[in-house]
């Protein structure tokens, strides 16, 4: 029995409706937070600051406790920063992460000494301190915004001259999904856990684009040479056929790519880490979309505009390798 996507279409596009309404629920959260307001936690890289990173020196006797968020935040408010952001982070929560306005050399040695006196001595190579200007915070975020927007216009333009419009607009519905998947999970990360976002973040987002629409236009290219060779055959059968023709190809792929990016997840370190976690759910995020939702957006809309006969492109060769 052949595996048909467009039956089961109602329960691919249910499934990333559910995915993708959570993650604007929890983007809406995050906005209202006044530790985070922005639809995902923002790292110094976007809002400019000074993040200052401790944790207890365990090697004195009686210095090694959980610490408590509370006393951390009674020093900050005598220190001038209340509304400063406060993650008490470790499984044993020993370890201490701050992100405020940004500070100078005095104001950063005097914030360390209380907080050194109220809770403990910290352990000196676990001290880490980054301070990022807010004009550069704020270019980096106009560039991020500008190069998504730059490459979805691009991706979308050269869509249209490839293949027709209605195909290239589908194209961009499965890469906007696959965009607002990784948003929202990193936006429940960002609520859960305090994963921040930064400019490696914007740059996964253009690796995810340009991933997921290569395997969008290996299926829409099927789809074409499906038609060309069976001009009489409906469109919802042309795209099951054009789909079962290309899924090993891009299964194989997706697997053998993530093969790569759990290695990097796992040891690559904390900077690569949410890189490469990005990557991963936005690289299945775009499997699932070419699969399920391009193709099948494509074949229900010209089912519904009466086109459900397809008219092949001109200039289509049949044996093109994909």
């Amino acid at each position: 029995m052949q595996f048909s996507v467009i039956k089961q279409r109602s329960i691919w596009w249910s499934i990333s409706a559910a995915i993708i309404l959570a993650g604007i629920v929890s983007m809406a959260i995050s906005w209202t937070r006044p530790d985070i307001r922005a639809p995902l936690r923002p790292s110094l890289d976007f809002i400019g600051g000074t993040r200052l990173q401790f944790e207890l020196d365990c090697t004195k006797p009686e210095n090694c406790k959980p610490i408590d968020i509370s006393t951390v935040r009674q020093i900050l408010d005598t220190q001038g920063l209340a509304g400063s952001s406060i993650q008490v982070i470790g499984k044993e929560q020993r370890g201490l992460s701050l992100r405020t306005k940004t500070l100078d050399v005095e104001q950063r040695t005097k914030l360390q000494t209380a907080l050194s006196e109220k809770i403990g001595a910290f352990a000196p190579q676990s001290i880490q301190i980054d301070t990022v200007g807010p004009t550069l915070g704020k270019q980096l975020f106009t560039s991020g915004l500008l190069a998504l927007f730059l490459s979805f216009a691009g991706i979308t333009i050269y869509l249209t001259f490839r293949f027709q419009l209605d195909y290239a607009f589908f194209a961009f519905v499965a890469l906007f999904h696959d965009v607002l998947i990784t948003l929202g999970i990193f936006s429940m990360l960002g609520l859960v856990i305090g994963v921040e976002v930064d400019s490696l973040f914007v740059v996964a987002l253009l690796t995810i684009i340009g991933f997921s629409v290569n395997d969008t236009v290996v299926i829409y290219d099927r789809v074409r040479e499906v038609i060309k060779l069976n001009p009489g055959q409906s469109i919802d059968q042309i795209v099951d056929d054009a789909v079962m023709q290309t899924l090993g190809r891009s299964i194989n792929t997706t697997f053998t790519t993530l093969l790569t990016l759990f290695s990097i997840f796992l040891f690559g370190g904390e900077t690569l880490k949410y890189f490469a976690l990005a990557l991963i759910v936005g690289f299945i995020a775009g499997a699932y979309s070419s699969i399920f939702i391009a193709s099948t957006l494509l074949a229900w809309w010209r089912s519904r505009t009466g086109n459900s006969i397809a008219i092949p492109t001109e200039g289509i060769n049949p044996s093109e390798e994909v």
